[in-house]
């Protein structure tokens, strides 16, 4: 769950990669820091699922303490060092999520699943012969990677009218999925779009929704064709190369607070609400979408 924070226990536990003094300086310096920003964020309690005054105010702070620690993190010798490809400053955003969801869904369930998944996608079954066939189900699970879900694990149990052989298995099923980016461009949209859309063909209830640093689309992009449930950008601002962003002239916007609390707010909404829905319900109204 704390994804973040296992990835820089990696690196320090790395004894291939990270080994030179230079390294081993900047991951402590790191280190130094995760631990008081992450000691923080479990401290504060909230947003929970009823609407309290104090919202606001929790959500401003999560925010400060993440802006406080990305830009640290952020600086240039640090990102020189650990490459994009490293997850190291990636992953930051994740962990900030976890901490503005974390005790809102533990109220329903200490057991939800909270952060990174490998969420339920589809089910074949694949027997090799008709005598195992009758045997026993030989179900085979597709399985979607995703950043950070809100949702529930399924255990099931199948077996074949007739055999005593149980097959088990387990699906991380999604009630909410968020794609994290450090910027959002056309080529990722489309992804998370066919991504949404495969979601809700098993799953209808639930919501996809993309939030990233900056933005990296042009006017020409219709968004009204993408399957996603919302895209926050939480600096309200363009995407420019990471070499130009250490540059004097270069101004950072920060994270927004109002963007955060919209997104919480978004979730929260979903998860408190009754998800009533299908061709009986509909046809009480006389509409069915």
């Amino acid at each position: 769950m704390l994804v973040h924070g296992d990835n820089l226990t990696q690196k320090e536990n790395n004894k291939e990669k990270y080994t030179d003094n230079e390294s081993k300086q900047y991951l402590k310096e790191i280190r130094a820091k995760y631990d008081k920003w992450k000691f923080a964020n479990e401290t504060l309690k909230g947003p929970l699922s009823i609407l309290s005054k104090k919202d606001k105010k929790i959500i401003q702070k999560r925010v400060q303490l993440f802006s406080d620690y990305k830009e640290f993190i952020d600086q240039q010798k640090y990102a020189e060092k650990f490459d994009s490809r490293s997850n190291l400053h990636s992953s930051v955003l994740e962990e900030f999520i976890y901490y503005i969801f974390r005790d809102l869904v533990f109220e329903f369930s200490e057991s939800a699943v909270l952060g990174k998944a490998h969420t339920f996608k589809d089910v074949f079954f694949n027997s090799s012969s008709y005598k195992e066939m009758v045997s026993k189900p030989n179900a085979k699970i597709e399985r979607k990677d995703h950043d950070f879900i809100i949702g529930v694990n399924i255990v099931t149990k199948m077996n074949c009218e007739g055999s005593d052989v149980i097959e088990e298995h387990n699906w991380q099923i999604p009630a909410v999925a968020i794609e994290c980016k450090t910027y959002l461009d056309k080529t990722m949209l489309e992804g998370s779009s066919t991504a949404a859309e495969q979601l809700k063909h098993r799953n209808p209830n639930a919501i996809y929704i993309v939030v990233s640093e900056w933005l990296k689309l042009t006017e020409q992009v219709n968004l009204k064709k993408f399957k996603v449930d919302q895209i926050y950008i939480l600096r309200k601002q363009k995407n420019t190369d990471r070499e130009y962003r250490y540059a004097k002239t270069y101004k950072k916007n920060p994270i927004y607070d109002d963007v955060v609390e919209h997104l919480f707010v978004t979730v929260r909404q979903h998860l408190t609400s009754e998800w009533e829905g299908g061709i009986s319900f509909g046809l009480k109204k006389g509409y069915l979408l």
